[in-house]
């Protein structure tokens, strides 16, 4: 009959008020059995321990009362082990029994003194003190339910404004075909003139602190669609009937019954990850699209302002009898194209702050 010897690794402990650490110096450790039963730790591991590959095993019966829960970490080196006192106290030795097991020893590394754990307790303490005391003195803002229901109202009617705009001209394409495209401005010019007034607000917004986006990007474009609908189309009959405002008006609601909803959801602190892709995403294809096509809408309404002189700047008789508004609009499809180039900038470099945080995330 033959005598099976229980190996025990070497076991190196340290404590702090809230907590036991012990370090098992055991490589390589395998098939790891750790559970806390009435106050006892057993440990049972296979590993390379001092007697060579072999299974080892221990227990300890700790001082004082601990949690049941064990938090445990195995490297190539070592397995750490982590026990939560039931109080904060300091203990005056790590065991029930006032004799040392001979694997037991002091982790050095981790080793304080009573003195040292209670100065690092207090220093934790002073740290949660003053981080509560300087949350206590920033003010809440006492009107932001109140802001956010203004805004998260203002996108809601935009994207509804914009929607209705996109559904109408899809359902009268598919039943009219290309004939819808002569009669898009007097279908839906009343809900595009609602909708970019509404733009304005837009522009006021940042001015007054109510959303974190820039001033100058929004100015651009309301602006310059404005100039579009009101100037271009609003104030010659003969541009209205022309296919070309289909299609801006069809590529600005495309843009916006995505973006409107973001901002929407954005107001309640919540994000649909599908939607958030598409809102930074769809304006690379559409916005130039959309440029492209209301620089058309300015070529096509110079020889209109010619010969209708209208916006014409009356000058002196010596100079002739007035300068034509279309001179005015090709100064602006010189602006028309460097605030693409602005607001493309501006859009890539929130969309590549926004996709960066995300990956930050979730690494």
């Amino acid at each position: 009959m033959s005598n099976t010897q229980t190996l025990t690794p070497h076991v190196y402990w340290a404590q702090r008020h809230g907590d036991v650490q012990l370090r098992v110096d055991l490589c390589d450790a395998e098939n790891l059995d750790i559970s806390l039963q009435e106050n006892t730790l057993h440990f049972k591991a296979q590993g390379h321990g001092a007697k060579g590959d072999n299974e080892y095993q221990f227990t300890l019966e700790f001082l004082e009362p601990v949690l049941p829960k064990v938090l445990h970490k195995s490297t190539q080196r070592q397995v750490n082990i982590k026990v939560l006192k039931k109080e904060e106290v300091w203990w005056s030795r790590l065991t029930r029994q006032e004799k040392k097991p001979l694997f037991l020893g002091p982790d050095f590394d981790r080793w304080q003194d009573e003195s040292d754990a209670e100065k690092e307790l207090h220093e934790k303490e002073e740290k949660r003190i003053n981080k509560i005391s300087v949350e206590s003195r920033i003010r809440k803002d006492p009107y932001l339910g109140l802001k956010k229901g203004y805004l998260f109202m203002y996108n809601l009617v935009q994207f509804l404004g914009f929607s209705w705009i996109f559904v109408n001209m899809t359902v009268r394409l598919f039943i009219l075909g290309q004939d819808s495209f002569y009669d898009t401005f007097h279908t839906t010019a009343d809900m595009m003139y609602f909708c970019q007034m509404m733009a304005v607000i837009e522009i006021i917004n940042p001015l007054l602190g109510l959303v974190k986006t820039g001033f100058f990007p929004a100015m651009l474009q309301v602006t310059g669609r404005n100039v579009i609908l009101f100037v271009i189309l609003g104030s010659l009959e003969q541009m209205q009937s022309k296919s070309v405002v289909f299609f801006v008006f069809y590529l600005w609601s495309t843009i916006e019954i995505f973006r409107y909803p973001f901002y929407m959801l954005a107001c309640i602190d919540t994000e649909w990850k599908l939607l958030t892709w598409v809102r930074y995403t769809i304006w690379i294809p559409l916005y130039p699209m959309g440029v492209i096509a209301e620089a058309v809408a300015v070529i096509q309404a110079m020889p209109i302002f010619d010969e209708t002189r209208l916006y014409s700047l009356p000058l002196p008789k010596a100079l002739g009898q007035s300068l034509s508004f279309s001179y005015t609009l090709q100064v602006y499809l010189i602006i028309m194209f460097l605030g693409l180039f602005v607001n493309f900038r501006h859009l890539y470099k929130q969309r590549k702050r926004r996709f960066r945080s995300r990956k930050r995330k979730a690494i």
